[in-house]
């Protein structure tokens, strides 16, 4: 599903990742450890379509990255990456059905096909009752999910996570865990997971960690 090879990113002349690899499989669950400043996070975006490598290449179904034009990218990155992150990025003006719709209307999908599928998949969420309701007007476990739906909308092929859990309460973060091995159940899905959650890490398939710029199993020295 995905193949990153020798991937390299500095910063100001302070190098990030150091030649990383990293190889994840379809219906995979890869969770991504390490100590704060470590370069997790430039990972998941170059991972992700959102930012660049300084070398390297990444390959996500079978479509090299960098052969893309900008236009390509992101018509890629809109029908086959799924993103949810530690702040849900909801937009506050609009319902909650009217922010999963989004990604599908950039995509032009029919207006009527969308909202049914919105509306299923906030049903799936176990938000049937929250439709119409503003982000301010949701929990921030219920915005999670929203958020959550927002990326499966488009039905992605692999779905990125940076800190998924991290700003919520212990609950709904158990929740979310949980529902993150549902869909890959349901839908098989894949899912890459930067996490300081260490029992999330556990759960996962593959849990890696990033040292000094490179991917290791936890417990590898």
């Amino acid at each position: 599903m995905l193949e990153a090879k020798d991937i390299y990113k500095s910063y100001k002349g302070l190098e990030v990742l150091k030649g990383t690899n990293l190889t994840i499989k379809t219906s995979e669950i890869v969770s991504i450890t390490g100590k704060s400043g470590s370069g997790k996070s430039t990972l998941l975006n170059i991972l992700g379509t959102l930012d660049a490598a300084d070398s390297g290449t990444v390959t996500i179904d079978g479509q090299a990255i960098h052969e893309l034009s900008d236009n390509q990218l992101a018509q890629f990155r809109n029908e086959t990456i799924g993103f949810v992150f530690q702040f849900h990025h909801l937009l506050p003006e609009f319902t909650a059905i009217e922010n999963v719709c989004i990604p599908a209307y950039i995509k032009k999908e029919n207006k009527a096909t969308v909202i049914k599928k919105a509306k299923e998949l906030l049903d799936y969420l176990g938000l049937s009752e929250r439709l119409k309701h503003k982000p301010s007007q949701l929990s921030g476990g219920e915005q999670q999910r929203v958020a959550v739906a927002r990326a499966l909308i488009n039905s992605p092929k692999i779905i990125f996570a940076d800190e998924p859990s991290g700003n919520l309460d212990y609950g709904s973060s158990e929740e979310l865990h949980q529902l993150i091995f549902k869909l890959r159940d349901d839908f098989q899905q894949s899912f890459v997971i930067v996490t300081h959650n260490l029992e999330l890490a556990q759960m996962s398939d593959r849990s890696l960690d990033l040292i000094d710029g490179i991917l290791r199993e936890n417990g590898q020295a």
